[in-house]
């Protein structure tokens, strides 16, 4: 028998079987996993890029000298629960497979990136930990956050460049509930050598950070008061299908209205032959689809992440219609920032308001 054949075929079976099995779902096409439910994907984070992200976020609070470390579980969304100091952490970004389903679905992948998805740790973490031992109680957090215990707007509307929150997760979300404050807060200044000192110097919102500061160093030896590890909606109890999920996250965010895009498209771009030649209105509105969403978010006070919904499901319209430029660039580029201005308002209010362009 020839050994080096023999050596590189019991290699070959050790590779295999070290090499982690992959779920049955993993080679279905898109269709097909919609139809699978959320319960049945098998997934755990051991083993993933969450894992060692998590390691990580445990690190730096280790460096911080807190001993506390929130749990963790899959669900449908990144969220921590009121009353458990614990995080879920959406189910797609425990598999590769299941965030290009997202991205198909939603256009983006929440936390995709390693620093993106360290941020919202971090983020969730401030929740967490403002829940173990009730941070949100104290009279100080009350003056300067506000009360925890205020109902979460349906919407609201940041001050653009107020300086009495920090910058962390967009847009401007520490201005969305006092628990978000405080969780933005929270994540600014546990970040490895973080400048919060010298960024936000001469900034009123210093004195929140200086709050968290001092209450970090207070409790850093403390045992939590709350140590509750019950997982809520955890991905094992979730017997919706995954179709059955996007469509209902895209209700939410307003993608399933009908007729959304096309007509107002047809109007801004065209599809007649005589401007087959002309610039691709897909590429045209990705070009400028970071400005168009930053003027948006200041003049509407939207969320970015809703108004790039509405920029990312018009890119993909005018692609599928083959749309082109058929006016000038810079009068395009306006008709484009009140379209997108108007699809948001629609987008989030039952697409009542109207454009002429």
């Amino acid at each position: 028998m020839n050994s080096h054949y023999s050596a590189n075929g019991l290699q070959h079976r050790k590779n295999r079987r070290s090499r982690p099995q992959q779920p049955a779902w993993v080679d279905l096409s898109d269709e097909e996993l919609l139809n699978c439910r959320m319960c049945d994907l098998g997934l755990q984070i051991e083993g993933t890029a969450l894992e060692e992200r998590i390691a990580r976020l445990h690190e730096e609070l280790d460096t911080r000298g807190l001993r506390f470390r929130p749990h963790f579980w899959l669900s449908h969304e990144w969220f921590s629960p009121d009353g458990i100091p614990g995080v879920a952490i959406p189910f797609y970004l425990a598999h590769p497979r299941l965030a290009r389903l997202e991205r198909k679905q939603m256009l983006e992948v929440e936390g995709g990136t390693e620093d993106w998805c360290l941020k919202i740790l971090r983020h969730e973490a401030g929740h967490a930990i403002d829940t173990a031992y009730r941070l949100h109680n104290r009279k100080q957090y009350r003056e300067l956050f506000g009360r925890y215990t205020q109902p979460y707007p349906e919407h609201y509307y940041p001050k653009p460049y107020s300086r009495n929150y920090v910058l962390h997760l967009e847009p401007a979300y520490a201005q969305a509930h006092p628990a978000e404050d405080f969780a933005e807060t929270f994540a600014v200044w546990l970040k490895p050598r973080s400048t919060w000192r010298a960024s936000y110097e001469g900034w009123p919102v210093i004195k929140k950070l200086e709050y968290v500061a001092d209450v970090m160093e207070e409790i850093r030896g403390a045992k939590p008061m709350v140590v509750s590890r019950e997982h809520v909606e955890p991905l094992r109890k979730l017997r919706k299908t995954l179709g059955e999920h996007y469509s209902e996250k895209r209700d939410q965010y307003g993608m399933n209205l009908p007729n959304l895009y096309d007509q107002h498209l047809r109007k801004l771009f065209s599809d007649a032959p005589e401007h087959a030649r002309g610039p691709s209105a897909a590429m045209f509105l990705r070009h400028h689809r970071e400005e168009l969403r930053k003027t948006v978010a200041y003049w509407t006070g939207e969320y970015r992440y809703t108004i790039d919904q509405v920029l990312g499901g018009m890119i993909e319209r005018c692609r599928e219609l083959n749309l082109r430029l058929s006016r000038p660039l810079e009068q395009a580029k306006n008709d484009a920032l009140a379209l997108v201005m108007v699809q948001t308002m629609n987008f989030l209010h039952g697409g009542h308001h109207r454009v002429r362009l």
